[in-house]
């Protein structure tokens, strides 16, 4: 069975305890969403939003995790631990934590296989920047970065890959509906090359600037089954939005 389609929200480096209101909020205008819905929080705020959706569909997950079960790791998460907070998901490989803190497609596939060693589901991002577009490079990035952020044998259940061009994250730029839709029908067909039927069920999330003014178009682009969205998740009305269309979609 395809897995239904994903509206996912990172909250990234943002929220307080004041802003589980917008939780509750999200819950009582979408009491039973047609589709998924997850919210990653803050590591600060994963267990308290676990609990506050105990009985909801609304799913939880973390931003990150590090490779290891346990260990010497001062500052770190383990899958394990998420799990253990509440989460069903965790985001790995985001552009921020490439950049910021130097990740490689290497570094991604271990701690995608330990994410789902833990029981997690794996929101796996991939993106080029805009100079690695400018210079036509971007499928061969995209291509790279799939072979090597993800292990053998993924399943369609627990594996979600989110495309998001480095360039319009945060930034209000989107790109065109054809450079989407080029690069989601290049990954599912890199999917289905590799993982054969389960690949033509990965849900392929977009993720860059998602808005509720451009989520219908968005979701209207072939192998598009989903979004990863940033700070129009952060208020219950603009992600409340954004579920609606891909509800609709």
């Amino acid at each position: 069975m395809t897995p239904r389609k994903l509206a996912a929200g990172n909250w990234k480096m943002n929220g307080l305890g004041e802003s589980l209101a917008e939780i509750d909020a999200l819950t009582l205008a979408y009491p039973a969403p047609a589709c998924e819905v997850l919210i990653c929080p803050p590591a600060t705020l994963l267990s308290r939003m676990a609990d506050r959706l105990a009985d909801h569909p609304i799913a939880v997950g973390g931003q990150d995790c590090h490779p290891a079960a346990s260990g010497a790791h001062t500052g770190d998460i383990s899958a394990a631990m998420l799990q253990d907070a509440g989460a069903d998901y965790v985001i790995l490989g985001h552009s921020e934590r490439r950049a910021d803190h130097a990740e490689t497609d290497a570094i991604v596939h271990a701690k995608t296989e330990a994410a789902l060693a833990a029981g997690l589901g794996a929101v796996v991002c991939v993106g080029e920047t805009e100079a690695q577009r400018d210079a036509g490079q971007t499928l061969e990035v995209i291509g790279t970065q799939l072979a090597g952020s993800l292990p053998e044998g993924m399943r369609a259940e627990t594996l979600v890959v989110a495309y998001e061009p480095v360039w319009a994250i945060g930034t209000g730029r989107t790109p065109s509906l054809a450079e989407i839709a080029e690069v989601h029908d290049f990954m599912r067909s890199t999917l289905i090359s590799r993982f054969g039927k389960a690949g033509e069920a990965m849900r392929l999330l977009y993720g860059g600037s998602v808005k509720p003014g451009n989520a219908a178009e968005i979701f209207a682009v072939s192998n598009v089954d989903g979004a990863l969205v940033g700070g129009a998740s952060l208020k219950a009305t603009d992600f409340g939005a954004i579920i609606a269309a891909l509800e609709n979609a």
